[in-house]
């Protein structure tokens, strides 16, 4: 009977234990996988990222809608415009302000808390009126 020695072993890359990885030879397909791992990666930051600049110019674009509907209150004594597209007019502005999705914006008059005057707001971008994801 022969003793198991505890020398350390040479083993070649074709002689070595391979299992599972390289009976499937993945080894071939690591730069594959690695290239499909980074632009996947990229993906999900560039949706992310355009989401968010999304958001950003449509809070953008609620800031200068509010200085036009603040402008027709204070030229109608307190009087809240009977739309956007009104105050629009009234502002010398073209057109219905619209989100970063290009859907125009909402004008609820009176707002529904106490003291608001009027609430301006995006659906957001599912375009769902009221939906979670509204901007205000």
């Amino acid at each position: 009977m022969r003793l198991p020695s505890h020398e350390p072993k040479l083993l070649f890359p074709w002689e070595g234990r391979g299992g599972l990885r390289r009976f499937l030879r993945l080894g071939r397909l690591r730069p594959f996988l690695v290239v499909f791992a980074v632009v996947g990666f990229v993906t999900l930051v560039g949706a992310s990222e355009r989401r968010a600049s999304g958001l950003r110019q449509t809070r953008a674009t609620l800031g200068d809608a509010r200085r036009v509907v603040e402008g027709y209150l204070a030229d109608h004594d307190g009087g809240c415009p009977p739309s956007l597209e009104k105050a629009a007019e009234e502002a010398h502005r073209e057109g219905v302000p619209r989100d970063a999705w290009g859907r125009p914006l909402r004008l609820v008059c009176p707002g529904r808390w106490a003291g608001a005057r009027y609430e301006l707001m995006s659906d957001g971008p599912d375009g769902e009126p009221g939906g979670l994801d509204r901007i205000e």
